[in-house]
């Protein structure tokens, strides 16, 4: 048996990219009568680095030669390297490593590529998936399971300020199909209970509720009829006055309206009520709602609902009805949330996302998005700034320039 491993030629081709360099190259390798093993381009500020590992020929100095001239013709660089082997890495326990910052300072690269490289993995590439309004940078990384890089770079992540998601490198990531989103200071900033107390002067009462239900010290369904109680009396026409004073989080209309051109679903799933949220639902374009319903009385609330609340099993059992109208499977469902009675809901979608979200739910999700732009998730979803701009541009969205 002939255990004598093929040589390889490494070529390393730099230079100012312009059209025709990659063709020419081929072209050239061709003639050669090579085969291609691995390659890898990228592109920085218009300069090109494209790798490209084939076989050697046995007149290998005669291809060094050719290619040099290639490159010589081309204006660009190339260096060869003799080796054994195909040279590639093994891409075992493959991740994606997406790293955002506003700002994204290199102390907080050095730390992260240091505690990935502790860990015994290698980042085989890295791409740039936006500059602004934040940074965001997507990390090949093989040799470690996702499971062991998320838990050594989640501490990381806190120390120098940074979100952190650790993926799977599979076809799932391209095939999320259905987003499923809380409501209260998740798609909206704040909480609408307490824009509607306000009008019943039990403002600041429904608020610490509030806060103690998101961090999970109350039972929700308790604490919700409790809050509703409060409500008793005011005009059903403070619901639209309370819709007239909601304020989206930033980069909600984008992650929609991009998601939804690509073929993507939505669904609202929220214990807040359905006299807003289906409201929000026609507006944003969004396909499916559910939420607790309000009863009125005479045109005012009785501070009472009306049938089962939504709670933390209902959030995940509407998920799961969503995902069974839209016919994928929980696998291509993300989710999106930031209290306790998400956390169901987060468990079982395909990637549960903590966004801006309380301590116990930022320690139980598959990751976390702390800066304040909804429009980072798509991010995670493999989808560069450039191309969101592309695509609105097709529909004749004109995006504000970044500042230099």
């Amino acid at each position: 048996m002939n255990d004598v491993k093929p040589e390889t030629l490494l070529l390393t081709i730099s230079g100012k990219d312009r059209p025709g360099v990659t063709s020419a190259l081929f072209a050239t390798l061709t003639r050669a009568g090579v085969e291609v093993l691995d390659i890898e381009q990228i592109v920085l500020r218009r300069r090109l680095i494209l790798g490209i590992l084939v076989t050697a020929p046995r007149d290998w100095k005669r291809l060094r030669d050719s290619v040099q001239a290639t490159a010589t013709d081309l204006g660009m660089t190339v260096e060869v390297d003799r080796g054994t082997g195909d040279n590639r890495v093994r891409r075992e326990g493959r991740s994606h490593v997406t790293v955002i910052g506003a700002p994204l300072r290199a102390a907080a690269m050095a730390a992260v590529a240091g505690r990935i490289a502790d860990s015994g993995a290698n980042i085989d590439r890295i791409e740039r998936m936006a500059r602004y309004p934040v940074t965001a940078i997507d990390l090949h990384v093989s040799g470690v399971t996702p499971e062991r890089l998320r838990s050594v770079l989640s501490a990381e992540a806190a120390a120098q300020g940074v979100d952190i998601a650790v993926q799977p490198a599979s076809l799932l990531r391209r095939a999320m199909r259905l987003i499923v989103m809380d409501v209260d200071s998740t798609l909206i900033q704040g909480e609408v209970i307490e824009l509607l107390a306000a009008h019943a002067g039990h403002a600041d009462e429904v608020a610490r509720v509030t806060e103690r239900a998101m961090r999970g010290d109350l039972d929700f369904e308790a604490s919700l009829r409790a809050r509703v109680a409060l409500l008793e009396g005011i005009p059903e026409s403070a619901l639209a006055e309370v819709y007239d004073e909601l304020v989206l989080a930033p980069g909600a209309r984008t992650l929609v309206r991009i998601l939804r051109r690509l073929g993507y679903r939505f669904a609202l799933v929220s214990g807040g009520f359905s006299q807003i949220n289906d409201r929000l639902a026609d507006d944003l374009g969004i396909h499916y709602a559910r939420a607790n319903q309000l009863e009125i009385v005479d045109g005012r609330l009785t501070g009472q609902i009306v049938g089962a609340v939504v709670d933390r099993a209902g959030k995940a059992e509407a998920l799961r009805y969503f995902a069974s109208e839209v016919g994928v499977p929980l696998e291509s469902v993300v989710a999106i949330g930031d209290g306790a009675n998400d956390l169901d809901m987060l468990e079982i979608a395909g990637l549960g996302i903590a966004y801006n979200a309380k301590a116990l739910v930022q320690e139980a999700a598959d990751t976390t998005v702390n800066v304040p732009y909804l429009d980072a998730i798509m991010y995670l979803l493999g989808i560069t700034r450039e191309e969101i701009e592309a695509l609105d541009l097709e529909h004749g969205v004109v995006t504000p320039a970044p500042p230099i």
